[in-house]
């Protein structure tokens, strides 16, 4: 977790050291999402990235510079069961989610079925809906509690919806949610200045992002304040740290 007003309080020094501008907090708190989210989204194709270096046997393996271990890692904290209940009301008929976060990507789904001798703890395969669609529907490929098939769709209040063939007693999910949403907040003091508030929303990412962070910030500031000098020497910078951590 990376400190907020660490992030700010850095970013708004570097601006200012020279007279480049001013953020303020609304401007700050937006572009924290935005690159808070830039950041958590390349994990995905870095992991891919990463693990096509293990597949050829050229990335380091050792404790501490195996980096494809260190970008699961980093996506730990998101990783969780995602609480889902079953919904029999008109149209619906499915698993709706009713858990708190956004689910950013399902992963392993295990249907349980309540059979006597035995129990049926089985792994879920997740199809398009035309798929789900044409293999229920057909009784050579029908779905067994062995083997069940279920596909997503969208619920009530665009909640996440998964459907289950055939319907199982309990489903249990693995998934990845989305970074909370970060925000610096403050009190107003007596001269009108903006005094950091201990309610703020921390950065949800592992501590070694908060360099990637600042210059993220920092470029989108250099947009606001309309200066391109910033935005070429955080844009050089933000290049190669990733530069160095891929090569």
């Amino acid at each position: 977790m990376v400190n907020i007003n660490t992030v700010y309080t850095t970013v708004l020094y570097i601006l200012n050291k020279e007279q480049r501008g001013y953020v303020t907090p609304a401007e700050f708190n937006s572009l924290a999402t935005l690159v808070q989210d830039e950041i958590f989204e390349s994990y995905f194709p870095d992991g891919n990235q990463v693990n096509r270096q293990n597949q050829n046997n050229t990335q380091n393996d050792t404790e501490f510079f195996n980096m494809f271990k260190d970008i699961s890692y980093k996506l730990y904290p998101f990783e969780r069961t995602a609480s889902f209940t079953y919904n029999a009301g008109a149209g619906i008929l499915g698993w709706e989610y009713t858990g708190a976060g956004t689910i950013f990507k399902l992963g392993e789904i295990i249907s349980t079925y309540n059979t006597t001798n035995p129990q049926y703890d089985s792994i879920t395969e997740l199809a398009s809906q035309s798929d789900f669609s044409k293999i229920t529907r057909s009784t050579l490929t029908a779905p067994t509690m062995q083997y069940p098939l279920c596909t997503t769709g969208t619920g009530p209040n665009n909640s996440v919806l998964i459907k289950v063939s055939p319907q199982p007693n309990a489903l249990n999910v693995n998934a990845l949610f989305t970074p909370v949403v970060p925000e610096w907040k403050f009190t107003t003091g007596s001269l009108g200045q903006y005094v950091f508030s201990g309610a703020s929303v921390n950065f949800e990412l592992d501590i070694s992002e908060q360099t990637n962070l600042i210059i993220g910030i920092l470029k989108y500031c250099g947009l606001i304040i309309n200066d391109p000098t910033i935005i070429q020497s955080a844009a050089a910078e933000a290049q190669e740290v990733e530069q160095n951590i891929k090569s």
